[in-house]
């Protein structure tokens, strides 16, 4: 076994040898000729990974394109939305400020226990940075009545309707001394609503069937 592994290991260094003897000393042309590949070798490498981070920066434009193109067209479909939205808002608010309006003004004017003898709409001011619109007034001698307007009236509104009473004084102080009443005047009113309503001394005024309906239970003066 020893001698076998002695023949294998000489044969290795004979040819070790041969192939060393085969080698060509190095020589000036001969180094500069490796240091030229190798430079080409390292450009070619450079303008492969400048390639690629071009192409690489070229899709991360191309994605932002249509990134903003795709914002741009949610945009438009939102802005279009939103007016559509916004008109048939303005539609059915106009509408219901309309049908009240024209209401009161062909004799729907004693309520609240009162007698009104003038009607006006969209009546609104500004003063000393306060800023308010009423949609339905309704005046004597000594009262006003402010009505606030909805199509589909929710809870929220309510708090608005109070604070009527308080900008109208304010905007309008020729009539600081008067009564002032306050209602709300939807096409539709739930049990919550018009119960809260009452609870705070505001007036439903309400469409059932061709009729306007004034429920003044419990109503306070402001």
């Amino acid at each position: 076994m020893k001698k076998g592994f002695t023949f294998a290991t000489n044969k290795k260094r004979i040819e070790i040898m041969e192939n060393l003897q085969n080698l060509q000393p190095a020589t000036p042309e001969s180094v500069w000729a490796i240091l030229q590949e190798t430079a080409k070798l390292q450009k070619e490498n450079e303008i492969e990974r400048r390639e690629r981070e071009r192409e690489r920066r070229e899709r991360e434009r191309e994605r932002e394109r249509e990134r903003r193109e795709n914002e741009k067209k949610w945009e438009k479909r939102m802005k279009k939305l939103e007016e559509l939205t916004g008109s048939w808002a303005n539609n059915h608010g106009t509408f219901a400020e309309e049908y009240f309006f024209n209401s009161f003004e062909n004799g729907q004017k004693n309520f609240f226990g009162e007698k009104f003898d003038d009607v006006k709409k969209n009546l609104k001011n500004f003063w000393q940075g306060i800023e308010d619109e009423y949609d339905i007034v309704l005046y004597n001698h000594t009262s006003v009545a402010l009505i606030e307007v909805k199509y589909k009236a929710n809870i929220n509104d309510i708090p608005k309707v109070l604070k009527k009473a308080e900008t109208f004084r304010i905007l309008f102080p020729y009539y600081k001394d008067f009564r002032i009443y306050l209602g709300l005047a939807s096409m539709s009113f739930y049990p919550e609503l018009e119960q809260e309503c009452i609870n705070q001394g505001i007036a439903v005024i309400k469409q059932i069937g061709d009729t306007v309906v004034i429920n003044d239970k419990n109503l306070k003066v402001f």
